[in-house]
C-alpha cells in the first residue's frame, strides 16, 4: 500500500440559508512507519483559500496499517458563508520526509457540496465511528458504515460477541442513505457509498468482538479487520506493589510526591504498601504523618484507603502496610499471621485485606503483606495467609491477589514453597515469561530453579489459579529511568482482564 491513502470523504450540508451548517470528513489509511508522524488534509473551499488540518490516529488496522481522521464543522447563517464544494490532498510527515495522496497526479481530490459521502473503493466498508476502548460508562456502541455503492449491499449484519465466540449475535444495519445500486457517481476516483448503521448494546461486558457481513445479489463480502476481528473493551485493572522503606529515604517528602504523581501518570486502580510508617508517639501513632496517608492526599483525587500497622519500626515509628483503591472498600479486615504479635518484636507481621468491586470485573479479594525472611517464620506466616484468603472466597470473588513484599527470591526455598502449594501463582512472571510461568506452574518442571537464578525479585502479585482475571502485562516502576528511586525497592504495575 502507498504510505498514505484516502479511503472516504464526507461533504454535508444542512439547514435552510438562515442558519445552514456543513460537515467536512476525511478518513485515511497510513502506514505505520513509527512514532511521530504528522497527517494533515491540504484543503480549500469555494473561496480558494488554501488551509491545513490537522488529523487524529483512530485505530490501528489487523494488517497493522493506521487509521486517521479528520472533521470540520462550520455553522453559518447564509450558505454563502459555507465552504462549499472542496478540493484537497493529503500529506504525512515523518523523520523529514513527506508523502502525498493527490488523486494520482490530478491536482487533489474534489467532493460538491451536499454530495454526502464518497470512497475511493480502497476499503469496501469502512467504520465511520471508530473506538480504540470502551469508557466506563459506556452501554452500547454506535456504528456507522460506510458501504462502497459497488457491493450493491441489501442487508448489513454485524456478527458480535462478549465472551470470545462462545455465544454470537447478530444485528442488521440500517440503509440511512445511499441508492442499492451500484451506480458510479462522476468524480474522479471517487465512488458513491450507502450509509448503514446500527447500535450494539453491551451492558456490563469488559470486552467486545465484531466483523461485519455484507450481502448483496451477486456477492457477499466480510470485513473481520484482516481475519483479526474488530475488539475493543475496557480499560484493564491496574495493581501497583511498593515497599515504601519507613521513612528512611534522603528527600523522602520529595519522593512522597513522585510516588502520587506515578500512581495518577500510570493510572494505578489498587495501590497495596508495605513499610508503611507513622510517628510511633508512645504507642498512639500518628495519622497525619502516616505515609500512605500522605501519599493518598497528592493524588489528584484521592483513593479509600485501609492501613494498620505490625510493631514499632526503627525504634521511632508505628510500621505496617496498606491499600489504596480507586473503587470503595466492601469488607476490610486486618489480621497477624505471625506467631508473634507483640508490637515490640520485628516478627510481628499483620496484612491488611479488603473486598473491592471492580467495575465490568467483579469483586476483587487483594491482600497487602510483608512477610518474614525463610529462616524467620515466612513458611507459617505464607500457609496462615493463604488459608485466610482462600477461607474468604466464595462464588461472588473474581480474584483473590496477594501483594507485596513476601521477603522470599525468585527461585528460592520460600518460592518453591508457593510453587509447591498449587493455589498462587506468580502474576509478573506469567506476563512477562509465559512459557517459564507454565513450566513452574503448571508443568512442574523439576529444573525451574535453574531459569530464575537470575531473577532477584522479592516483590510479588500471587494470584489465586482458580481466579477469573489474567494478567496481561507486567512492569518495573521506580527505577533510575522509570519515576527515579523512592525506596530501596523497586515497585511493580501490573495489568489484568477477565478472562
Amino acid at each position: 500500500m502507498d504510505n498514505i491513502q484516502l479511503l472516504y470523504v464526507g461533504n454535508i450540508v444542512s439547514g435552510k440559508a438562515a442558519a445552514s451548517s456543513q460537515i467536512l470528513q476525511f478518513f485515511m489509511r497510513v502506514a505505520n512507519l513509527g512514532y511521530g508522524k504528522t497527517v494533515e488534509v491540504h484543503w480549500a473551499g469555494e473561496d480558494g483559500v488554501r488551509r491545513t488540518v490537522l488529523a487524529d490516529y483512530c485505530i490501528t488496522a489487523g494488517d497493522g496499517s493506521e487509521y486517521w481522521r479528520a472533521e470540520l464543522r462550520f455553522q453559518c447563517q447564509a450558505k454563502a458563508d459555507l465552504p462549499g464544494d472542496i478540493r484537497f490532498s493529503l500529506r504525512l510527515q515523518h523523520e523529514g520526509r513527506e508523502y502525498w495522496d493527490n488523486n494520482d497526479g490530478c491536482q487533489g481530490y474534489f467532493c460538491a457540496a451536499g454530495s454526502g459521502g464518497r470512497t475511493t473503493g480502497l476499503v469496501p466498508v469502512l467504520n465511520l465511528s471508530p473506538l480504540q476502548g470502551l469508557s466506563a460508562s459506556q452501554r452500547s456502541i454506535p456504528l456507522k458504515l460506510a458501504v462502497d455503492a459497488g457491493l450493491a449491499a441489501e442487508k448489513v449484519t454485524v456478527h458480535w460477541t462478549l465472551d470470545d465466540w462462545h455465544h454470537v449475535h447478530k444485528t442488521s444495519c440500517r440503509l440511512q442513505s445511499g441508492r442499492r445500486s451500484a451506480t458510479r457517481s462522476g468524480y474522479a476516483g471517487l465512488h458513491p457509498v450507502q450509509h448503514w448503521s446500527t447500535n450494539l448494546k453491551l451492558d456490563g461486558a469488559f470486552r467486545v468482538q465484531y466483523s461485519i457481513c455484507c450481502e448483496g445479489k451477486e456477492q457477499t463480502f466480510w470485513d473481520n479487520n484482516a481475519g483479526q476481528n474488530y475488539r475493543l473493551s475496557r480499560a484493564p485493572l491496574k495493581v501497583m506493589i511498593l515497599n515504601l522503606h519507613c521513612y528512611q529515604e534522603d528527600d523522602q517528602d520529595r519522593k512522597f510526591w513522585q510516588i502520587a504523581k506515578a500512581v495518577d501518570e500510570l493510572g494505578a486502580d489498587l495501590v497495596c504498601l508495605q513499610e508503611v510508617a507513622e510517628h510511633w508517639n508512645d504507642g498512639r501513632g500518628d495519622w497525619a504523618s502516616n505515609s500512605a496517608n500522605i501519599i493518598n492526599r497528592r493524588l489528584k483525587q484521592p483513593f479509600h484507603l485501609y492501613s494498620d500497622w505490625s510493631h514499632l519500626g526503627f525504634d521511632k515509628y508505628r510500621e505496617g502496610v496498606a491499600i489504596l483503591s480507586r473503587y470503595p472498600f466492601e469488607r476490610q479486615e486486618a489480621r497477624y499471621v505471625s506467631d508473634s504479635s507483640d508490637a515490640y518484636s520485628i516478627h510481628s507481621r499483620k496484612v491488611v485485606a479488603a473486598s473491592i468491586d471492580v467495575p465490568y470485573i467483579g469483586t476483587i479479594d487483594v491482600f497487602s503483606a510483608h512477610l518474614s525472611w525463610w529462616e524467620d517464620g515466612f513458611r507459617d506466616q505464607f500457609q496462615r495467609l493463604s488459608e485466610w484468603a482462600d477461607g474468604r472466597r466464595g462464588a461472588e470473588v473474581a480474584a483473590t491477589l496477594l501483594c507485596g513484599d513476601f521477603n522470599i527470591a525468585a527461585g528460592s526455598l520460600g518460592y518453591g514453597l508457593v510453587v509447591d502449594g498449587h493455589r498462587y501463582e506468580d502474576q509478573y512472571l506469567a506476563a512477562n515469561a509465559p512459557a517459564l510461568f507454565q513450566q513452574i506452574f503448571r508443568v512442574d518442571d523439576a529444573h525451574w530453579r535453574d531459569r530464575l537464578a537470575d531473577d532477584y525479585r522479592i516483590d510479588y502479585v500471587f494470584m489465586n489459579k482458580d481466579s477469573g482475571l489474567r494478567a496481561t502485562s507486567a512492569r518495573v516502576v521506580f527505577t533510575e529511568q522509570d519515576y527515579g528511586r523512592v525506596s530501596d525497592h523497586c515497585g511493580y504495575l501490573l495489568e489484568f482482564e477477565p478472562l
